[in-house]
């Protein structure tokens, strides 16, 4: 199935957040860097922006076909400037909302896969920044590569906030 690394990436991220406060959510590492609510938003707005390039990119007639990629392992080494509609806020959210944003970029992508032919996925394509055109089918299980490479960075945000106490939260420090 298309989707099972993604889901099992996901149950993953599910479990590393599992018992977290809202405030440990939205605590910044003093090091610096995204809260892992800011991580966790990142992937749920990324998921909708790919999901909806893919629909953007069937209806382009325009659209070549790619070679197929050997998509091994994701690295977070390549930095690349963020699409803004990807990037997170610093608006505090509760685990209920993070959740529930998850949840639907999810069922969105599924909708998108579902609403297309496999043929078309595999003879149009998109641009990665970093590979190249890449077939639309493959970007289904690249977004599982790429969550899994942000579950490292969740992971380790989470560490570095238990061991370093979690950052004070004020109101002022969050958008309303």
């Amino acid at each position: 199935m298309v989707f099972e690394g993604n889901n099992k990436v996901r149950r993953k991220i599910y479990q590393a957040i599992e018992g977290l406060t809202d405030d440990e959510l939205n605590g910044k590492p003093k090091s610096g860097g995204w809260s892992p609510k800011q991580i966790l938003e990142h992937l749920t707005l990324m998921e909708t922006y790919i999901a909806a390039k893919i629909l953007e990119e069937l209806k382009n007639p325009e659209s070549e076909r790619a070679s197929k990629k050997i998509l091994l392992t994701g690295s977070r080494t390549a930095k690349v400037e963020l699409p803004e509609p990807t990037k997170p806020t610093e608006q505090y959210m509760n685990a209920a909302e993070i959740k529930e944003g998850l949840h639907n970029s999810r069922i969105y992508l599924l909708d998108v896969y579902e609403s297309c032919s496999e043929e078309a996925l595999r003879n149009k394509s998109m641009v990665h920044p970093t590979i190249g055109p890449i077939p639309l089918i493959q970007w289904f299980p690249l977004i599982g590569i790429y969550e899994k490479c942000h579950l490292k960075q969740l992971r380790k945000t989470i560490d570095e906030l238990k061991m370093n106490g979690i950052a004070t939260i004020t109101a002022g420090d969050f958008d309303s």
